[in-house]
């Protein structure tokens, strides 16, 4: 083990040096009497932070969008898939739990995430830092690769589907709002959150009103807590499971605003 690990974290320093001295390079031509001077990069960013994590050691294969475009992919045998679209291809929801098994390296079967030539981030993180910042990493890293996942209002994915069973009745089929028996007034256009929030889509807030967390200036009150209904369903759904459901809802209401307001 210490073996393999050891060859990731030999693997990791190569690429991290590699891009790093590509960039280098077309900043300025150093001198020969220069070179002696260069020192490697340090292995692995102090920072804990997911989109420095993402820049420092997926976006050399990935690209700065994640779409596969990376300055290293042209090297390699298999493009680098496109990390936009994992919640795509998981029917609308993004899936965090087998995104963090595949980096950490417990999990190698997420579809269409890579190949074997990406390396296994998890053994190489903890061949250079603790445990604890291990998890925190790889945690901040996942959640940053939720936030460019390309939404999709299709109407076969999970969040299209679960929209049309629980809200539709409600909001209307495409959300803009409908009239709802008994209701003391008539729900919201669910359409209209990024135009009323100055352009930007309030994916938290709308999560937490899904779950009923956050309900005033929503609508009527007599909207259900859809969380503490997926929660308490026959079909006995998980804590992840639920988060699943509702992170769908919000992707497939964030992919129906109206931009122009």
């Amino acid at each position: 083990m210490h073996n393999v690990m050891r060859g990731w974290g030999l693997g990791v320093i190569a690429v991290v040096w590699s891009v790093t001295a590509l960039g280098a390079a077309r900043q300025a031509q150093p001198r020969a009497t220069d070179l002696p001077r260069q020192q490697p990069p340090q292995v692995l960013t102090e920072s804990l932070a997911g989109r420095d994590s993402f820049d420092r050691y997926c976006a050399p294969c990935h690209g700065l969008s994640g779409r596969g475009d990376g300055p290293v992919a042209v090297e390699l045998k298999t493009r680098p898939a496109d990390l936009t679209r994992l919640a795509t291809r998981s029917n609308g929801s993004f899936p965090a739990d087998r995104v963090s098994a595949f980096v950490t390296g417990t999990g190698r079967a997420l579809p269409a995430h890579g190949t074997a030539e990406m390396p296994v981030w998890g053994p190489t993180f903890r061949a250079f830092e603790a445990d604890a910042r291990v998890r925190e990493r790889i945690k901040n890293l996942v959640a940053y690769l939720e936030t460019i996942q390309q939404r999709t209002s299709a109407p076969d994915s999970q969040g299209a589907q679960l929209f049309r069973a629980h809200c539709a009745s409600c909001h209307g089929p495409t959300g803009t709002g409908g009239v709802a028996g008994g209701a003391r007034q008539s729900p919201p256009d669910l359409t209209s959150f990024t135009a009323r929030n100055g352009g930007v889509f309030p994916s938290e807030r709308v999560a937490r009103i899904i779950d009923g967390r956050d309900v005033p200036s929503h609508g009527d009150r007599q909207m259900p807590v859809w969380g503490n209904a997926f929660r308490t369903s026959r079909e006995g759904l998980s804590a992840d499971e639920v988060r699943s459901r509702i992170a769908a809802i919000v992707a497939f209401l964030e992919a129906i605003q109206r931009r122009n307001g």
